[in-house]
């Protein structure tokens, strides 16, 4: 479910007076999306759990200290998720990073499947799993940003802190590159 602009800036000026009932509409409103997004990142569900809730108290740290206009609660909530992935990832040491390399390849095509019955039910594409697993992380996220989180492309910008330009022409060479995938069996060297 997605909360409409009046009622993300009604939701916005009761977190501003420290408003935990609202603080609990902005979390039931986003924490599944925010899961899925942290969980295809992260190697273990534990993980994703975990940045997931600390997502939510930075957020709220945030609102409640700041005194800077929020244009976007959902791209705020999308950025603060993404730079505590990023977080998690330069805190780990080469030798855990490798371990947990094993540890997601080996879920991975847990996550792939269920990734891709999320996709079929929304595209009804069967043949996205082998594409999606042959493209660049860049190409993968901004797709699963725009069309399984239904992201506008100013939020996608957002969240990426890029132009919507960018974003837009992002999604393009994604778009195009699975369709060349698509078409064709051989392996495009220049996608990965």
């Amino acid at each position: 479910m997605k909360a409409s602009k009046l009622q993300e800036k009604l939701l916005l000026l009761k977190l501003k007076q420290r408003d935990p009932d609202a603080f609990a509409k902005v979390y039931d409103l986003y924490v599944d999306p925010i899961y899925r997004f942290i969980y295809f990142k992260v190697p273990r569900r534990q993980d994703a759990e975990d940045l997931t809730s600390e997502a939510f108290l930075k957020v709220w740290q945030y609102l409640t200290e700041t005194e800077e206009t929020i244009r976007n609660l959902r791209a705020l909530i999308y950025r603060c998720a993404q730079n505590l992935v990023v977080d998690f990832y330069r805190s780990k040491t080469r030798g855990e990073l490798m371990e947990e390399e094993g540890q997601l390849a080996k879920v991975e095509d847990a996550r792939q499947q269920n990734f891709l019955a999320q996709l079929e039910a929304r595209t009804a594409v069967e043949s996205l799993e082998p594409i999606l697993r042959r493209i660049k992380d860049e190409y993968r996220e901004v797709l699963l940003l725009r069309y399984l989180e239904e992201l506008s492309i100013g939020e996608i910008a957002d969240i990426l802190e890029k132009s919507k330009g960018s974003v837009r022409v992002l999604i393009h060479r994604a778009l195009k590159v699975v369709r060349e995938l698509s078409t064709s069996n051989e392996r495009p060297a220049d996608h990965q």
